[in-house]
């Protein structure tokens, strides 16, 4: 085979490099482009964790994966405790909808989606929460989010989704170092103690306070009936919990 003569080869080297250029940037196109090394990905700060409502795992892969459903997640984990990755961690899936938590109101935008493979009304499996676990320190291995912001999807949309379920065991994320936990025996109600703003001080958003109360119910005291209000117990609970939120 003769060999190119050096232009020849040049100029197919630069074809090349045409054709396998990356895509084209978005920005205004009247603008010239001199690309600056000085940037980053978005980084996640929160994980939010979710239930499928699916009976198996291809089920769930399926809704994920369709365009036309527009909804999808980083990671989805089987009950045998096989993980999917869907999207890349830098990147924004479509897990939260209108989810807002603190001063965030774009919880997609800031945020890690984790979804389980369960219906909902079962326990998750022992297999699935191990793998969790791992995915969880392999995460925070990268981006070191703060202990206060593992968190539910009902955490972030209360009234409108109330996933993971009052079975998902958030006591066990919490020993591990993910998420806050504060048991039902915590010290009595501080005087004065006002629901809202203590709910409000940890992340909820109160707009609708019913539906407040009944995702921290879910969440820190395993019942989807907390009530209008919460018990005194249920009230020392939250003011543990916004204790534990405030230290480092």
């Amino acid at each position: 085979m003769r060999r190119l003569q050096a232009p020849i080869l040049a100029a197919a080297l630069l074809l090349l490099a045409a054709c396998t250029s990356a895509p084209p940037r978005i920005g205004a196109p009247s603008s010239t482009w001199l690309p600056s090394p000085n940037f980053d990905d978005r980084r996640p700060e929160f994980v939010v964790i979710h239930h499928t409502s699916n009976e198996t795992a291809a089920e769930a892969l399926a809704v994920l994966t369709d365009p036309k459903r527009e909804v999808s997640a980083h990671y989805l984990i089987g009950r045998d405790g096989r993980i999917y990755q869907l999207v890349d961690e830098r990147k924004r899936a479509w897990h939260a909808g209108a989810g807002r938590w603190g001063g965030d109101a774009d919880v997609n935008s800031s945020s890690i989606g984790i979804e389980l493979d369960n219906d909902g009304a079962e326990p998750f499996a022992d297999g699935q929460i191990a793998a969790l676990l791992a995915l969880l320190d392999d995460i925070q291995s990268r981006w070191h989010i703060p202990r206060a912001n593992f968190i539910g999807h009902g955490d972030v949309a209360p009234g409108r989704k109330v996933d993971p379920s009052k079975y998902f065991p958030w006591k066990t994320l919490a020993e591990h170092g993910y998420g806050l936990w504060c048991e039902a025996t915590a010290p009595e109600v501080p005087v004065g103690f006002d629901t809202t703003l203590a709910l409000q001080a940890l992340g909820y958003d109160v707009s609708d306070l019913r539906a407040a109360v009944a995702a921290f119910g879910r969440h820190f005291l395993g019942t989807d009936d907390a009530g209008p209000d919460l018990s005194e117990p249920g009230k020392a609970v939250l003011a543990c919990l916004v204790a534990e939120s405030r230290r480092p």
